[in-house]
């Protein structure tokens, strides 16, 4: 079974637009690793992809990736959606379109029921993008909470009961990884979480002292919102996880990919994503 981060970073990418910083300059001096796209995974077992950040279309390109099948949606925030048009890059042929010809294997475009009624309220004055899609026949839409494809299931664990946001349960034979990239604190219950081998996780602040300088307080908001590290040290051990993985490396932590590197080396069973970082499982 095999995954790829193709895309590491935050609500901002690194290198930030117009930001002369220490981490953004080495990112746009050195590129990949050091730079960082929006959020989002890749089950190259099965030719799916997890969210489409604005810059989806070159973090596919950057990993190489040579056929998208399906699109997940974690949820509806704009950093995991607003690279929505990625699916014209992928299906749409406008020659022949004018002849009147649609694609015959449209995209599936799968979340959870209330996620997808979200999606579809994206849009533009002329409505709903879905609804463009699927009227080109670029795309259909399922909502749904698990599937099969060959010997990979993937289920869909709603975080609340709105079920508005969703953590991914990737399996095959014994083999299991959690990918649970935003909006997850508090992180759910679920005896489906036990004795995975990988967690890759977001909603994580890494360290106290931050970009600049800027020192987080015990009182400051962000600490309800994301984890610490310590807390998702203790997910881990909750569920008997082998191995986590921290993605949505947000800008504002002022860290480069060499810093990264250097926290491991005082972790346990602890490792920080960058683009193009495969997770290969033997089943």
């Amino acid at each position: 079974m095999n995954v790829i981060i193709l895309g590491s970073g935050g609500c901002l990418s690194t290198p930030r637009a117009c930001c002369s910083c220490r981490v953004c300059t080495e990112a746009r001096q050195k590129g990949f690793p050091y730079a960082r796209t929006g959020c989002s995974l890749f089950i190259e077992d099965a030719n799916i992809l997890i969210d489409t950040p604005e810059d989806i279309n070159a973090s596919l390109n950057n990993s190489d990736i040579q056929n998208v099948e399906r699109i997940l949606y974690s949820h509806c925030d704009p950093d995991h959606t607003m690279g929505m048009r990625v699916i014209e890059q992928l299906k749409m042929d406008w020659l022949a379109a004018s002849l009147g010809k649609k694609p015959d294997d449209p995209i599936e475009i799968i979340s959870l029921p209330a996620i997808i009624e979200d999606i579809k309220k994206q849009g533009t004055k002329y409505g709903s993008s879905i609804a463009y899609y699927e009227a080109k026949g670029l795309v259909r839409t399922k909502g749904i909470r698990s599937f099969k494809n060959s010997n990979i299931l993937v289920e869909l664990i709603p975080v609340d009961e709105q079920e508005h946001v969703t953590i991914f349960i990737i399996s095959s034979n014994s083999r299991k990884i959690i990918y649970a990239p935003c909006d997850v604190k508090p992180f759910p219950e679920s005896e489906k979480f036990q004795d995975a081998d990988v967690l890759i996780i977001g909603n994580t602040i890494v360290g106290d002292v931050l970009k600049d300088g800027f020192v987080l307080s015990e009182d400051n908001p962000l600490r309800k919102e994301l984890f610490s590290l310590d807390e998702i040290d203790t997910i881990r051990k909750q569920y008997g996880i082998k191995e986590v993985i921290i993605t949505h490396l947000e800008e504002d932590w002022g860290k480069s990919y060499d810093d990264y590197r250097e926290l491991e080396r005082n972790l346990n069973y602890i490792h920080f994503a960058y683009d193009g970082m495969k997770i290969q499982l033997d089943v």
